[in-house]
């Protein structure tokens, strides 16, 4: 390492963001490595004026603050930045290890030296404890801190070889040829001081969120200066945020974006876009696209095994108030995090999630129910309307419509997906994510869907293997099904074995003999009376009819017929209906009654009469008030305005026929029917979504009790219990990424 350099002190004093950006620029751009000790002490240097010093002005003075930037000195950072350099020299005998490549013994003394100069007093889940301003000043570091503190000291003992290695949540470093040994260097949680120097091996094994399923950010030098600068915590307090230091942070990540070292950094995408929905840059790029950035580097580099880039995009989504993108992408998010087992120390993330369930959709929800009673669409007559309001036996004015979000099978689909990643998250895992809580606002949202809505759904049930499994109505379905083909095939296979039997294709038997005299032929039924007729002819035993028994059942048929009755003439009214039926339709009250009844034989209408109401509606004369619909599609319409829209084009559609010839092979209820959308498709793959298909898409009441009880059952959960080693202690919750509000 090269050290302070001359052309580094050369940029101080710095007074204001554009001399600390060029001190970063020029140690991103020179020939030697970025010396993260020298830009961590100045950084931590400027947070801690612009933060922690006026929270104590703000608290003692009680004004509004001021806009300020602090001059840096050099005395100060060079200072603190030689302590340093003389602490971690002074306490490694290099003489006991290799030089050049550096060993886990190496790590784990160099993480040894830094964690017996921690204070012990102080709670680690504190802001601004990231750099090595806190470490030097106050002997304080948090999680993200320490390892960040060993990888400085390595490249301060000259190893270039240790680099940082970054979870969504935690940090360890990387050493070795190409990276490829792992260790622990820090805590997180309630850590076990006997983790470092380990690989993490254990944690990937065990399917943890925290180590992304052996996917996390390995960075280079330069996209260690990101991972500081990512870092920064611009909050004074809970309610206020320093503006200077937030647009040092916003300014130095569009330096690193520029330079190309956030490619593959979907963290440090996500704090850049969120910065520039607060305050955008002009003529750079749009928060949007920032978003989307994140998530494509975490497809193409870390096999989508990051979670936060879809849960960025969605907080996005849902304070801009497009709600239905929002829900996409926590269902993308949940998706993600199905491939993981929960445990204790998936902390953050189970925050992220409980946020999402338990806030952010129901006031969603809340908000756009709302906004629909308040719609100008609802008349003040339907809304105090209270006779049509129980005539219908609704607890809404029927003029109400539902939101677009509510009557939305997609959005639908997306919660359920949401739920189900969530569901198979907590399988296999030692520790339950569902509790009664998670499912009584489960339970919530899903009722704020109509039964139509609920029911408009394709819900495909998929295997461990990524096979779609069938349920039990349709395995019933298809076992039908196989058995009428079985059925089909062995009558097909039977029945050329008899047809030999009768003649040619077993399709008639032609009497000899006598009965070859009279021309009489015995033809073949087709259909269920083929296969009756087959049947007798088994159950008799006869294969063959002979000439006796043919002349037999002639002769017994003549016998029953008066011989008088073939001389005599039909009766007249006869001819006249064989004559008139081809013009008029028969009129059933005649036929019934007899022919020798008063009334007319062919239906009439008179000026007066009255048609029967499924008479009416099915017809489709020239003034018909619904032509060309049925009345079974004006049962199925489900509004007035779709009745009108069938109307309107059907007869659009005769206008524009005019005389035309009638198509081919297609009916008039084919002509105005409407084309349905697809349905939405929704895969489970947990158990407990499995077991809720037909709860949640039934078109009746929602069964609340049923579903409770089987989202918060423990069946899915394996319970282990672990033994908890002597040199346990605890450290406190590790430093959380800020959530904005």
């Amino acid at each position: 390492m090269a050290g302070f350099r001359d052309e580094d002190k050369r940029h101080f004093p710095l007074q204001d963001i554009k001399s600390v950006v060029e001190l970063f620029r020029s140690q991103l751009s020179c020939s030697v490595e970025p010396n993260l000790a020298l830009l961590s002490v100045t950084l931590g240097y400027i947070e801690n004026v612009l933060t922690n010093n006026r929270a104590l002005n703000k608290v003692d003075s009680g004004a509004n603050l001021e806009p300020i930037f602090p001059v840096v000195e050099l005395a100060p950072v060079e200072a603190l930045y030689h302590k340093f350099v003389c602490q971690i020299k002074g306490s490694v005998d290099l003489s006991l290890f290799t030089h050049g490549v550096a060993t886990r013994d190496l790590v784990k003394k160099v993480s040894d030296v830094i964690w017996s100069s921690l204070s012990r007093s102080y709670h680690t889940d504190r802001a601004h404890l990231q750099s090595l301003y806190s470490y030097l000043t106050g002997n304080r570091l948090d999680c993200f801190g320490v390892a960040f503190a060993v990888v400085a000291a390595c490249q301060v003992l000259g190893y270039k070889d240790v680099h940082l290695a970054l979870s969504e949540d935690h940090a360890w470093v990387t050493f070795g040829d190409k990276g490829a040994e792992t260790a622990e260097v820090t805590w997180h949680g309630k850590g076990n001081e006997d983790k470092r120097g380990q690989p993490i091996s254990v944690g990937v094994a065990e399917k943890s969120w925290l180590y992304l399923y052996g996917f996390p950010v390995q960075c280079t030098r330069s996209m260690e200066v990101a991972a500081m600068v990512s870092a920064i915590n611009p909050s004074i307090d809970s309610h206020t945020d320093s503006i200077e230091m937030a647009s040092l942070q916003q300014e130095l990540l569009w330096l690193l974006y520029e330079m190309g070292h956030l490619r593959k950094y979907p963290m440090a995408l996500g704090n850049l876009a969120d910065l520039e929905e607060i305050d955008p840059t002009p003529d750079k790029p749009p928060p949007i696209q920032l978003f989307h950035e994140g998530i494509h580097a975490g497809k193409v580099y870390y096999n989508n095994q990051h979670v936060y880039p879809y849960t960025y995009l969605g907080g996005h989504y849902y304070r801009r108030g497009q709600f239905k993108d929002a829900l996409h992408c926590w269902a993308q998010a949940a998706n993600v995090i199905r491939s993981y087992n929960y445990n204790r120390e998936d902390e953050e993330i189970y925050k992220e999630f409980l946020e999402i369930a338990h806030e952010l959709i129901p006031n969603m929800l809340k908000s756009v129910s709302l906004s629909t009673l308040q719609s100008p669409a609802l008349s003040p007559a339907s809304s105090t309307d209270d006779s049509s309001e129980k005539s219908n036996g609704r607890s809404t004015p029927v003029a109400v419509p539902l939101s677009p979000l509510l009557n939305d099978p997609e959005c639908f689909a997306y919660l359920l997906q949401l739920y189900d990643g969530i569901c198979q998250w907590e399988e296999g895992s030692s520790t339950p994510v569902l509790h009664i809580g998670w499912a009584k606002h489960i339970v919530q949202s899903i009722n704020s869907f109509s039964p139509q809505v609920r029911s408009k759904l394709n819900i495909l049930l998929i295997g461990d293997q990524g096979e779609v499994l069938k349920d039990e109505e349709e395995e019933e379905e298809e076992g039908e099904k196989d058995k009428d083909k079985e059925e089909s095939k062995t009558e097909e296979k039977e029945e050329p074995k008899k047809g030999r039997g009768r003649g040619s294709k077993g399709s008639r038997a032609i009497a000899k003999g006598k009965g070859e005299k009279n021309g009489v032929v015995l033809k073949g039924k087709e259909g269920k009376g083929k296969a009756d007729s087959q049947n007798r002819q088994e159950h008799s035993g006869n294969t063959r009819l002979t000439n006796e028994t043919l002349l037999s059942t002639i002769e017994s048929l003549a016998s029953k017929v008066d011989p008088d009755s073939q001389n005599e003439a039909p009766h007249p009214n006869i001819a006249d209906l064989a004559a008139k039926c081809g013009e008029n339709i028969l009129n059933p009250e005649y036929l019934l009654g007899g022919l020798e009844r008063s009334c007319s034989p062919f239906a009439t209408r008179t000026a007066d009469s009255r048609p029967d109401v499924s008479e009416f509606l099915s017809q489709r004369s020239n003034g018909n008030p619904f032509p060309g619909m049925t009345m079974e599609s004006v049962l199925k319409a489900e509004s007035p305005a779709e009745m009108a829209f069938q109307t309107s084009q059907g007869q659009g559609d005769a206008a524009s026929r005019g005389n035309a010839a009638p198509v081919l092979g297609t009916t008039e209820d084919d002509k105005f029917k409407v084309p349905m959308p697809p349905l939405p498709i929704v895969k489970f793959s947990s158990a407990k979504m499995k077991g809720l298909k037909e709860l949640l898409t039934s078109t009746g009441k929602l069964n609340a009790s049923a579903i409770k009880l089987q989202l918060t059952a423990q069946s899915q959960v394996q319970v282990v219990k672990r033994s908890r080693m002597s040199g346990d202690f605890d450290y406190g919750s590790s430093r959380r990424r800020p959530r904005r509000e």
